[in-house]
Order: C-alpha cells, then structure tokens, then sequence
C-alpha cells in the first residue's frame, strides 16, 4: 500500500464528496475510542447539507488546516461544537463552511457495513454523550480491556 501526503488525499476526499460521492476513509487516531479503532474501522464519508446536521452526528470538518472526524455535541446557527468519543475535556468549534462530510456508515473488518442510524449505534451514541462526567474513568477500562 503507498502511503500519500495528507493534503492530497483530503483535496482528493474533497473533490469526491463535491462531486455527490461517498468516501470510505480508514480511522486514524484515537479520538473515537472505543466507538472507532485506529487502523482498524473504516467510515463512510457522505456529502451533507447544513440542514441536515444534527447534534451526536459525526463529522469530517476542517479544523486549524487539518482534516478532524468528531461527533457533534452543540449547534447554534452554523456554529458547531465537536468532540471526539475518546475525550473528556477539550472541543473543537468550527462554522457550517468548515463541514466536509457526514459519516453514513460504519465498515469493521470481517463485517458488514451498518449504518449509523442503527439501533444500537444511535443508543450507545446517546448514552456515551450523556456520561461525559465519568467518560474518563470508563476510558480507561475500556482500554484497559482492549474493548
């Protein structure tokens, strides 16, 4: 596999999702854990209107000029703040300008694909924005048990 710079390969992502196309996108980083897996998960980015948007959707957004994949967890006119499922503490704003894609569906190796839209993806989603006091603490099992 060859590896390619990043900025190509979102210009590349970019262009597909502007032209009405999904994108499939292997995970990088950790900020998704446990929901997501770094080099394991992959995610299908689909192009979005702003009207569409809706708080717990996850996001592919331009960010201090990197590409970031958080979920949404406040909106306001445009505005929206994101966080990732793997983090306790810090958020990211950015505008409606700054929103690339929407993740459809999730692709973990072996499986098939199943849409975020899924019963049991929408109820963990909403469980785990709920317990963002103890979100730490249940990192760290999670890690510690390799969930």
């Amino acid at each position: 596999m060859k590896n390619i710079p990043n900025n190509l390969f979102f210009a590349w992502v970019e262009e597909e999702i502007a032209q009405g196309r999904e994108v499939r996108i292997r995970v990088k980083g950790e900020s998704m854990f446990p929901f997501l897996h770094n080099g394991v998960d992959d995610v299908i980015v689909a192009p979005c209107q702003v009207d569409e948007l809706a708080l717990l959707d996850i996001v592919l957004f331009r960010y201090r000029g990197k590409h970031v994949m958080h979920r949404i967890v406040k909106m306001s006119e445009g505005d929206y703040t994101m966080q990732g499922d793997g983090v306790w503490a810090s958020q990211e704003h950015c505008r409606a300008e700054d929103v690339v894609g929407k993740i459809v569906a999730i692709c973990r190796p072996k499986k098939e694909p199943f849409s975020v839209t899924s019963f049991g993806w929408t109820w963990f989603s909403r469980i785990w924005f709920h317990i963002r006091s103890i979100r730490r603490y249940l990192l760290r099992l999670c890690r510690i048990f390799r969930i």
